[in-house]
């Protein structure tokens, strides 16, 4: 049935970062993951996990945090339950977090069931769309495939990876998922144009879908070292030795992205497929998106809180982030001004992408207590 769960199917969620870019909203204290973006009343969170549920059912979502954020992601996700949080005491990168639910859902339920590794601050639209994605992508996970998901791309983006698509595979149950010939970190604007021209690239949301026991034989393959300390983690896991694996072993573990450790070489190798999304797809990546996704239509104004508190005066385009106080934007079209009780940020759309750089600037004064 085309609706009900996915046999043997879990969902791992990697709930890690700072949003830098979203500062002074985002924190690493409290990052975006943990934050109603959307005007949803649900967190980002909160709506990763209610889209995987009907895919997996209960039971198989299991959630990777921080350790500062267990406590936080325990709240938001009452039914989840403890043993479906696993709490990593330091950031190793993906590759250390999805790796580790691996090894625990091989070591629980056996190598052979298929995991998706889905962000957990993206916002998807398109729910049945994705539904169709997914299930395709485990059709060609079990045949042994490590499986991307390629997001169609709409515009030469320049903040974006891209995965390039091959011939078809002709995996039972996957009629449009392609062999990946390879994977480009974010490229510079004519690159990105000329990739949208071949109609071979799409973007890379960083969502894998693959047998846990293949991700862990190609973890083997490429890092034995990280693979030997997961596998030593994930087999203490649900024992009372798990916080002393943890503590003389999770430090020492090589700190990498998947991306590197396991899709660029396995996509060399020709063991890499790419499944196509038509569903709706944003990482929030900063201000600009985080506007153009509140004001829907694009072009317009956009305001998350109370819009009775702001004020806007030949200011088209302005987003607005209150925090209670009232907010006037005269004369600065697409400016970007966000409220909070410690912190204000004003820049414009355009500079979004450098409010990284505010965060390092405070960071080199010491002042922690604003990140």
């Amino acid at each position: 049935m085309p609706d009900a769960p996915i046999a043997d199917f879990h969902a791992v969620v990697p709930a890690g970062g700072a949003g830098t870019r979203l500062w002074p909203l985002s924190r690493a204290g409290h990052p975006k993951f943990l934050l109603d973006l959307t005007g949803s009343g649900r967190t980002l969170l909160q709506g990763t996990v209610d889209r995987l549920l009907p895919l997996t059912g209960p039971g198989r979502v299991l959630v990777v945090t921080g350790a500062r954020h267990a406590e936080a992601v325990a709240q938001q996700l009452p039914a989840l339950g403890p043993e479906h949080v696993l709490a990593e005491p330091s950031p190793r990168d993906s590759m250390a977090a999805i790796g580790l639910a691996a090894a625990v859902l091989a070591q629980r339920h056996g190598p052979d069931v298929v995991l998706g590794s889905f962000a957990a601050d993206h916002v998807i639209t398109g729910l049945p769309e994705f539904g169709e994605t997914i299930r395709e992508a485990v059709a060609a996970a079990r045949t042994g495939e490590v499986v991307t998901i390629g997001i169609r791309a709409t515009e030469p983006s320049t903040a974006f990876g891209y995965v390039r698509g091959g011939a078809p595979l002709g995996a039972p149950g996957a009629p449009h998922a392609r062999r990946a010939v390879g994977f480009t970190e974010k490229p510079d604007a004519a690159t990105a144009a000329a990739y949208l021209a071949t109609g071979e690239y799409s973007w890379n949301a960083g969502m894998f879908v693959v047998r846990a026991g293949v991700l862990l034989d190609h973890l083997a393959a490429q890092l034995p070292t990280l693979h030997d300390g997961l596998r030593r983690i994930a087999a203490a896991w649900d024992t009372p030795e798990r916080d002393a694996r943890l503590a003389d072993t999770w430090p020492g573990l090589t700190r990498i992205a998947i991306d590197h450790a396991i899709a660029e070489p396995v996509a060399a190798a020709g063991g890499v497929a790419v499944v196509p999304g038509t569903f709706g797809w944003d990482d929030i990546g900063d201000f600009a998106s985080l506007g153009t996704l509140l004001e829907g239509t694009g072009g317009g104004s956009a305001t998350l809180g109370d819009a009775d508190l702001v004020l806007r005066v030949d200011a088209d385009g302005a987003v607005v982030v209150t925090g209670g106080r009232t907010v006037s934007v005269v004369g600065l079209p697409d400016a970007v001004v966000v409220d909070t009780a410690d912190a204000l940020l004003v820049t414009t759309r355009a500079h979004a992408q450098q409010v990284k750089q505010a965060v390092d600037g405070w960071r080199g004064r010491g002042r922690d207590d604003l990140l």
